[in-house]
């Protein structure tokens, strides 16, 4: 195991001084975070560019059309349409209505013109008929049932629905355990395929380049491929820590800088369900956000996240390494070898979108326990936490197969390397790789 300890240092050393691991390291996600916080900030400082004008000469709408969130900003004038279109010219307005004496309510015969100079994007339209349609419905049903605004409002309010478990505990943190369960789940998910393929370019450069001939003069195959496989995963490793840190104070910085568009990012959902999580807001977005991610066992998400990724890594690197070994000097070779490592790999994903949404069906289960898809299914599950998204029980089990899975999966692999790293000329079929399998000697 010394010489793979040997091997693992040179991998890990030969990559981590390279310019390249800095960009890729350091650079590469300040450049995300950086462009992602400048949408956002744009979005924010540019919510009330809308400007729409209102001559009301029927005075049916009261001066009560107004937007708290100030994303459009009303002003009711008492102008002309002539007036308003000149304005519009100009560009001192982006949009105006104008409501002739003749309009009214009770009838759906009349209808409201929103006057633009250009056109006016989808969700800005949305925003101005809902403005718009609730008040006119709201209006209608107090001249149809002669109620005041006060008690339509008192009958229109809804009963706080508030879901609790078993023992009384409010289950508040649905919305961030399906954010942190989707984010941990598609993070490892990226991480098998681009560790993993780092795994076997590496092989194959060693091979093509007839160097595995130098080497295992010296060193086993088995330990190449667990040197090249230790390696390489420390690289990972250290790249994940130094993103995460990164992440964690560009997010401290930003906050000190712009509060409001630390806010927003906290806020802004990356999937349609996360949305959820932007419901459970208190006094404030970062309150609330605050708030619920108090609500999540952090503990337990780091240390199964760790265990998935280290265990997911080795599980997957040691086919990766064995498809590297079988190529000759076209690296095309490999595609039709790696179809068996990657279809697993895409149906963990396809099962974990299902586990965030369910993480107790029996899909979400067995994706769990299977040690080909658990490093993505799992830490999605786990999420939700213990036992609420899955058992003592069933954590403990997927660990063990994943672990046996691991040394199945390394056993395997290291029959296939040994034979096919020191092959050459021939191109190498699944029918002969499995030839190589269940040869004794």
């Amino acid at each position: 195991m010394n010489k793979a300890l040997i091997v693992a240092k040179r991998e890990f050393l030969s990559r981590v001084q390279k310019k390249t691991f800095l960009l890729t390291t350091i650079g590469l996600p300040l450049l995300i975070f950086g462009f992602y916080a400048l949408i956002i900030l744009f979005t924010v400082k540019n919510t009330d560019d809308f400007k729409i004008a209102i001559s009301d000469e029927a005075n049916v709408f009261n001066k009560a059309i107004v937007d708290k969130k100030k994303e459009l900003v009303f002003s009711y004038v008492n102008s002309s349409e002539d007036s308003l279109k000149a304005q519009l010219t100009k560009g001192t307005i982006d949009a105006y209505v104008f409501v002739p004496k003749t309009f009214a309510l009770t009838t759906d015969t009349d209808s409201l013109k929103v006057v633009s100079d250009k056109s006016v994007g989808l969700m800005t339209r949305e925003k101005i008929e809902r403005k718009f349609e609730y008040y006119i419905e709201e209006q209608r049903l107090i001249t149809g049932t002669k109620m005041s605004k006060e008690v339509l409002d008192s009958l229109q309010k809804s009963n706080q629905i508030v879901f609790t478990t078993a023992k009384g505990e409010k289950d508040d943190k649905a919305g961030i355990s399906y954010g942190v369960g989707f984010a941990s789940g598609f993070l490892i998910y990226i991480v098998l395929f681009i560790y993993g393929s780092m795994v076997m370019r590496g092989v194959m450069e060693e091979k093509t380049n007839r160097i595995a001939e130098v080497i295992v003069s010296s060193v086993k195959p088995f330990q190449l491929m667990m040197g090249k496989i230790v390696g390489i995963g420390s690289v990972g490793l250290l790249q994940f820590i130094i993103w995460i840190v990164l992440m964690m104070s560009a997010s401290t910085i930003l906050a000190l800088i712009s509060p409001d568009t630390a806010a927003q990012m906290q806020n802004m959902p990356v999937q349609p369900g996360m949305a959820q999580a932007a419901q459970i807001q208190n006094s404030s977005a970062m309150s609330g956000v605050m708030a619920s991610l108090s609500t999540v066992n952090w503990p337990l998400i780091i240390g199964c996240f760790l265990f998935y990724f280290l265990g997911g890594y080795f599980l997957y690197s040691s086919l990766f390494a064995a498809v590297g070994s079988t190529v000759n000097e076209d690296p095309q070779d490999a595609q039709s070898l790696m179809l068996p490592v990657t279809l697993p790999i895409i149906f963990g994903i396809v099962i974990m979108m299902q586990a965030v949404n369910n993480p107790n069906s029996g899909l979400a289960v067995f994706g769990s326990l299977f040690p080909l898809t658990s490093p993505i299914v799992m830490v999605a599950r786990v999420a939700y936490g213990v036992p609420d998204g899955v058992s003592t029980f069933q954590l403990i089990l997927s660990m063990v197969l994943l672990i046996a899975g691991f040394i199945g999966t390394t056993w395997l692999a290291g029959k296939i390397y040994r034979t096919g790293i020191l092959m050459y000329g021939k191109k190498v079929t699944l029918k002969e790789v499995a030839k190589w399998i269940v040869r004794k000697n």
